[in-house]
């Protein structure tokens, strides 16, 4: 269980501490509610390319991670399609630097057209290496665009293309910085063996005199959207090593218990080699060289995937049928209680080591206080086991069927 304390300041920052006796670092974590569904189509990959700018340093503090390596920390930061995190760990008595550089930084970025042209480069190369020049490169591209009709999750993180990043003026970047990192868009969480008044009073000082900023509606990209009526079909021909299927389901959003059930069901399926996927299909049937379930866990409405590289000699119609058959198998004989169990049992274990880390507890409460719920910060366990195989059974047969499916094939040209 983590316990915590929360403050707000004047200016719309949401402050929250975690007194952790424990250990003797200090984890501070800035997380930014902005990621790529708040972008716009025709300027997509900002989110990500601010995550590099940052570090590109103020004219208060040129060199970002010098300060840092001078108090024995460490940082680093990503991009979710949800919102970017920034996260600084130290020893607990210089916590004080990570937070006057993530002030800073807040609202005094130097974005000049030399470091934006270099972080351009970096962006753009990234996306040519990850994407454009790999196998199977293009998928989530595609299949994005196949599940998603009108909602940003649509794009991937990286960006629709590199053009948009490549084509952005200094003004579009500055528009966008302004738009979204100030403190009323922002929460600031900290665990560390410190009590939290002495927590709250540093952020008071070192973020409490900066501007609000403008609050951001998110309305438009909360809307929800609409569920897959008729099978989605694309095939891809290309150089890849292996055919490959990828099926994939709308879910529900985070903190619903369809969530939950999608996660577990996953699990059940592919939590490692002592799962059905891997049992049934990899190494009995043979029918995948590698293959696997997983929900992609977007805060709004993700995607549960379904995907395997296909043996030589089978055909992508047998495949399909196969993972199609481990999902109408939990229909007819539903997961007993064993197996279910060991899968919960995984669950609270990953949720439990997870708080033994301060940085994982700073992440998890800035995480969950964005949700909006914070009484799943300590309750997602319960969840997980209250979770029958007779829910699984009745999900699988309203939510995860063909006509609800978008389905990428790849054909190896090879």
């Amino acid at each position: 269980m983590i316990n915590y304390k929360e403050h707000r300041l004047s200016n719309g920052l949401r402050v929250l501490a975690n007194e952790d006796e424990c250990s003797a670092m200090a984890a501070v974590n800035l997380l930014y509610q902005v990621g790529s569904r708040d972008e716009s189509a025709e300027r997509t990959g900002f989110a990500h390319l601010f995550e590099h700018l940052m570090f590109r340093g103020t004219k208060s503090v040129p060199d970002f991670d010098g300060p840092v390596q001078e108090v024995c920390g460490e940082n680093n930061a990503f991009t979710t399609a949800d919102y970017t995190n920034f996260y600084i760990t130290t020893p607990k008595d210089n916590f004080e630097t990570a937070l006057w550089l993530e002030a800073d930084r807040m609202m005094g970025l130097d974005i000049t057209p030399e470091k934006l042209a270099l972080e351009k480069s970096v962006v753009i190369e990234e996306f040519n290496q990850r994407f454009l020049n790999r196998p199977y490169g293009e998928q989530w591209h595609t299949l994005r665009s196949m599940v998603y009709t009108r909602h940003p999750y649509r794009w991937p993180v990286i960006g629709i293309t590199p053009d948009h990043i490549r084509n952005a003026s200094l003004e579009d970047v500055k528009e966008f910085y302004e738009r979204f990192y100030n403190p009323s868009n922002a929460i600031l969480s900290v665990s560390a063996a410190l009590p939290a008044e002495r927590i709250f009073e540093a952020a008071e000082r070192y973020f409490g005199e900066l501007p609000a900023g403008r609050t951001y509606n998110t309305s438009e990209q909360r809307a929800l959207e609409p569920k897959i009526t008729s099978a989605r079909r694309h095939t891809i021909e290309s150089n890849v090593p292996a055919d490959q299927i990828t099926i994939a389901f709308l879910m529900e959003e985070r903190g619903e218990r369809g969530y939950y059930l999608c996660d577990l069901l996953t699990d059940l399926l592919a939590g490692g080699e002592s799962a059905r996927i891997y049992q049934h299909l990899v190494r009995q049937r043979q029918i995948f060289s590698a293959a696997n379930a997983y929900i992609t866990g977007e805060c709004g409405q993700g995607m549960l995937i379904l995907t395997g590289q296909i043996t030589p000699g089978t055909s992508i119609e047998e495949a399909e049928e196969a993972l199609y058959g481990e999902l109408e198998l939990l229909v007819r004989e539903p997961v007993g209680d064993y197996e279910l169990r060991k899968v919960q049992n995984k669950f609270e274990a990953n949720i439990t080591f997870g708080e033994l880390n301060v940085m994982n507890k700073a992440m998890n409460l800035g995480y969950y206080k964005m949700l909006g719920d914070m009484s799943l910060l300590n309750g997602e366990i319960d969840i997980y086991r209250s979770i029958t195989a007779e829910e699984i059974a009745d999900y699988i047969l309203r939510n995860l069927t063909r006509n609800q499916s978008a389905t990428l094939i790849y054909r190896s040209k090879r």
